[in-house]
Order: structure tokens, then sequence, then C-alpha cells
């Protein structure tokens, strides 16, 4: 059964720096394509971050330079560094996880995905 477990959330001010961890159970996650979501209390679930089964990674526009995906096959783990965080960054954090994605891969919608963990907090305080 495929699980996907966050960690790495927090509370930082504004300018700070975390790590964001997903670790993956039940499949070789390296060959599926797999993102990072957030939710803001009262606001949609937007997409942040993404790689797809090739390697290519994407990344919402107000991401773009601040947010960096990478992964550790050894460690079946996907991390997302999250530097210069800003108050608007604070959410709740969603791994998730779609083993059968086509090519090319809509990786901003939710619905693409299969799988997803149960989140990890991050507060950015100014």
């Amino acid at each position: 059964q495929v699980q996907l477990v966050e960690s790495g959330g927090g509370s930082v001010q504004a300018g700070g720096s975390l790590r964001l961890s997903c670790a993956v159970t039940g499949y070789t996650y390296r060959t599926y394509c797999m993102g990072w979501f957030r939710q803001a209390p009262g606001k949609e679930r937007e997409g942040v971050a993404a790689i797809d089964s090739d390697g290519r990674t994407s990344y919402a526009d107000s991401m773009k330079g601040r947010f960096t995906l990478s992964q550790d096959n050894t460690k079946n783990t996907l991390y997302l560094q999250m530097n210069s965080l800003k108050p608007d960054d604070t959410a709740m954090y969603y791994c998730a996880a779609n083993p059968d994605c086509m090519l090319p891969f809509a990786w901003w919608a939710d619905s693409e995905y299969n799988y997803w963990g149960q989140g990890t907090q991050v507060t950015v305080s100014s």
C-alpha cells in the first residue's frame, strides 16, 4: 500500500527557511510523478511544485527562485527546500503522488494525483 508521510513543517519568521520531506513507502517513487500542494485557511488548495517521471521539475510562479525540489532515491524521499519564506506561505503543505502519470503531466491539478499525505503545517510570521 502506498503511503506518503510529510515532515519538516514548523514556525519561522519571514525570510527564514524550512525543508519539507515526503517519505514514500509502497512503491519506488522515482518512476512516478510527485508534487507538493498547499492550502491556507479559507483558500483553495494550490500546486506548489512537482517532479515528473522524467525528472523534470515545475514550480508555481510565486515559488520560483525560492523553493527547490530534490530527491533522495536511496531513501525514497522527496524534499522541498523553502527559502525566503513570506507570511503568505503559511499553509498546510501536502505531498502527493501519481504512480501512473502520463506525460505531459498537469502537475498543478490535484485531480492528477492518486495518493496524498496528511500534511505538515508551515507558519511564517512577519
